[in-house]
């Protein structure tokens, strides 16, 4: 695509580059960058998650944990995350050397470095994709994960890596009527918490803000969840809310509240 439209603005004396053919065309399908756009296409190209992943709980299969800090990744969710720690390092390689699934949790204490407890992470996290790989030049390890689906820590391994039993977490009332109907509210408190006039430009703010439509409420919901300026506790209360109809009502809830005030 980006080949095409370059050489359609070259018949127009438009001259771009390469790269700027890429972020144009990142745009063009509503994503912020080309960066997203190229782990999107990656994350396509993953093996398939193991049928396991999607079997009753006597199937339950290992999966190599990233721990996070001081963030809350959620389904459909594309993020990069420094990794420090040597026993996450190893969890990385591991699951590149296999089908390149991680779990990602958050941890309880931020300050903790070895959380290998079931009392030191939340017990529902997020299966994942791990897209792509760089080390910097300072050594430091960059992965980038695409956020799958739910899932909750039934036990934990702790070796060289750790490790973790999972099952996967079914959603509820994703797509009843209240979901839809509530779907309309959500977009419509973003619009005045984010202060974005979507009547101004409906589908080019949205897709600006990388948006989905309310087709989907549950994508919805996970999509405007990481937007909102709150804390870490409630970002986790929505990933733990199987219910889409109470997580839609949630988000309103905290966006009728308004963003936090900055302190000086």
């Amino acid at each position: 695509m980006a080949k095409t439209l370059r050489e359609a603005l070259q018949n127009r004396s438009v001259a771009l580059t390469n790269s700027e053919s890429q972020e144009l065309v990142a745009r063009i399908l509503g994503l912020r960058d080309w960066n997203v756009l190229a782990a999107r296409i990656q994350a396509t190209r993953l093996p398939a998650p193991s049928a396991q992943a999607n079997m009753p709980n006597a199937d339950r299969t290992r999966i190599p944990v990233v721990p996070l800090r001081d963030m809350v990744l959620f389904p459909h969710m594309i993020s990069r995350i420094f990794v420090a720690r040597e026993q996450t390092r190893k969890a990385v390689e591991q699951a590149l050397s296999g089908d390149r699934r991680v779990v990602v949790v958050t941890q309880r204490r931020g300050a903790e470095d070895r959380p290998n407890t079931l009392e030191a992470l939340y017990s529902t996290g997020v299966i994942a994709n791990l897209v792509d790989r760089q080390t910097q030049v300072d050594g430091a390890l960059k992965v980038t994960v695409c956020g799958l689906q739910r899932t909750n820590i039934v036990r934990l391994t702790d070796g060289e890596h750790l490790a973790a039993d999972v099952a996967p977490v079914e959603e509820l009332e994703a797509q009843s009527t209240d979901a839809t109907a509530l779907s309309s509210a959500v977009l419509d408190a973003y619009q005045t918490y984010a202060d974005v006039d979507f009547s101004a430009l409906p589908h080019a703010s949205k897709v600006r803000l990388g948006l989905p439509s309310i087709g989907d409420p549950s994508l919805l919901a996970d999509t405007v969840a990481p937007l909102l300026s709150t804390s870490l506790e409630e970002k986790q209360k929505l990933l733990e809310t199987r219910d889409v109809t109470a997580r839609l009502r949630s988000l309103i809830e905290l966006m009728s509240a308004g963003r936090p005030k900055a302190v000086a």
